[in-house]
This record gives C-alpha cells, sequence and structure tokens, in this order.
C-alpha cells in the first residue's frame, strides 16, 4: 500500500502491529508510545521529513482516548495534576512545532539532545529503582497495598460489589496539588509539574512524541508519584498536545511547500486504531501488572529510546 505523504509503500497491517503493540505495552505507565513509534517510521519505514512528527501526533488523538476512557471509568484520573500539564504543554508544543518546521528538519542534532534527555531520566529512574527507599519514606508504598486489593478483588470479584479505591482530591493550589490514594495522601508541586510539561512541550511538538514518555517517569522517579495515578494524567496531556500540535503542522503545511509538513492521515490513521486497541487493554491490565514491573518497563524504554539516538549520531 503506498502512502502518498510518507512517501513509502508497505503492507498497511504492519503500521497497525505496531501502533497496538507500543500502546499495549506503553499505557500501562501512562505513555502512549509515540516515542517508540518516531523511530520506526523512520529507520523501518524509511519515513524521515517534518511530516513523521505530524503523523506521530495523529497516532496520539487516534489511540489516546481508550486508555483515558478506561482510567476515568476506574477513577484514577488526578483532574488538578492533568489540568497543570496541559497548561503547560500546550504553548510549548506550539514552540516546539515552528522549531521543528524552520529551524531543525533534519533532526539528527535534535536526536542527541532528546537523546541525552532521555537517556538522564532513564538512568535516573534506574537509580531509584536499585536504591529501595529508606523505611517510612517511600511515598508510594500505596501502590503495593493495591496490587493486594487487586489480587483479593480478583478473588472475590463474583460476591464482591464493592468497587476498588478512586482517587480523592483534598487541595488544589498554586503551591501544590494534594490527593488520596487507598488511604494515602500524595502531594506534588504545582509550578514544579507546570515548568516540566512547559518544557516537555516543546520536545513534544518537535518530535510528535507527546511527552508522556518524559513525563511519566518523571513524576515517579522525582516527584514520587505513584505510577498507577499519573498514568491517565500523562495519556490526557498527551491527547491534548497532539490534537494543538496535529492541527498547528496542519496549518503551517501550505507555508513550506517544498517539504512535507502536514500528516500522512491513512499512515496515522492504520497506526492509531492498532493503538487504540492496545492502549484500551493495557489501561485496563495496569492494575493487575506489579508497579515494579511498570517502572521498569520507562526505565528501559527511556534509556533505549536515547541510547538509540545518540548512537545513531555517534557511528
Amino acid at each position: 500500500m503506498l502512502f502518498p505523504v510518507a512517501g513509502i509503500e508497505v503492507a498497511p497491517w504492519i503500521p497497525f502491529v505496531a501502533g497496538f503493540a507500543v500502546a499495549f505495552v506503553c499505557s500501562m505507565g501512562g505513555v502512549s508510545g509515540a516515542n517508540l513509534l518516531l523511530p520506526f517510521q523512520m529507520s523501518v519505514l524509511g519515513f524521515v521529513t517534518p511530516a513523521v512528527s505530524a503523523t506521530n501526533h495523529l497516532f496520539n488523538i487516534v489511540a489516546i482516548p481508550s486508555g483515558v476512557y478506561r482510567f476515568i471509568r476506574e477513577g484514577r484520573m488526578v483532574w488538578p495534576l492533568t489540568w497543570v500539564v496541559i497548561a503547560g504543554t500546550v504553548p510549548g508544543v506550539l514552540l516546539g512545532v515552528i522549531l521543528r518546521i524552520k529551524y531543525l528538519p533534519d533532526p539528527t542534532h535534535f536526536k542527541v539532545f532528546a537523546g541525552l534527555v532521555l537517556l538522564y531520566i532513564g538512568l535516573l529512574m534506574v537509580r531509584t529503582l536499585l536504591k529501595p527507599p529508606a523505611p517510612g519514606s517511600d511515598k508510594a508504598s500505596s501502590e503495593k497495598r493495591f496490587q493486594e486489593l487487586v489480587r483479593t478483588f480478583r478473588k472475590k470479584e463474583a460476591k464482591s460489589n464493592g468497587p476498588l479505591p478512586r482517587i480523592t482530591i483534598n487541595h488544589f493550589s498554586l503551591k501544590t496539588i494534594d490527593y488520596s490514594f487507598y488511604g494515602e495522601n500524595i502531594s506534588a508541586p504545582t509550578m514544579g509539574i507546570f515548568t516540566l510539561s512547559a518544557i516537555v512541550g516543546v520536545v513534544g511538538g518537535m518530535y510528535g512524541i507527546g511527552g508522556g514518555a518524559i513525563i511519566a517517569p518523571f513524576f515517579v522517579a522525582v516527584f514520587h508519584l505513584p505510577v498507577y495515578t499519573i498514568a491517565g494524567a500523562c495519556l490526557m496531556g498527551t491527547f491534548l498536545t497532539s490534537v494543538v500540535a496535529a492541527g498547528f503542522y496542519q496549518a503551517l503545511a501550505p507555508l513550506y511547500p517544498h517539504m512535507a509538513v502536514a500528516p500522512d492521515w491513512i499512515l496515522g490513521l492504520l497506526m492509531g486504531v492498532g493503538g487504540m486497541i492496545g492502549m484500551y487493554i493495557g489501561a485496563r491490565m495496569q492494575k493487575f501488572v506489579p508497579a515494579q514491573a511498570i517502572k521498569w518497563m520507562l526505565a528501559f524504554i527511556l534509556v533505549f529510546t536515547g541510547g538509540r539516538y545518540v548512537a545513531g549520531f555517534l557511528l
């Protein structure tokens, strides 16, 4: 099948399966998988113009809503956290789109920068995972209790009518976001999250990765937020960021007739539909997967992707 914008010819089931696979695995940690689809499109499919970033955003738009719906339904959306992420990423993504088209149509040099950032966060997360917290200092200890509750719930599901715990918002201000998760109070710095989101928005706008691949591990490794509570917020932020970015790429396309800028809609929809199915299944399965396994998965994704970007420049 020919994809005219991308300028490639490939069997349609290949992008569909690729979208499903990355979304299924990555959605459990609040990551859409677009960061893995980018090197797949560039290295495997040979899609290298700025339109690849726009197409990646289109994948997010189609794939993410099913996962967000599942998190909302299960009461695991921290809405104040979500709005702060969106407020930071939207202005950043507009700047990122302009920088990508005008100054970096060839992404080689920016890949090095992005790779170093991803490697830093990934290695920071690995360090956190290898170094156990001091007794009583683990702010995400509710994850273990939540996991135990899920196991009990599954055994007694036929007899029990009680729902699983839902997130409760206690306080929201410019200083902090405070919420409760299964009997534990969690606190996050509002302005710190806003600043991080704005920086990630620039990166997301340029490369089409949405930002979840950076924000989610940072929330876990630096702010020590339970992974079960931040996945929905990260996915929602990535979704709205991608809506703005894809629309902006499409609007700017007529100004750059000499190169492909607008998304490849057919390719993006194929990957997105596969991602939509994978995202829903991944969001549903997340609560049955140990939190430690999800964290290691995120760390691997960051180190692998970052290492690939840097190695590609050096070799």
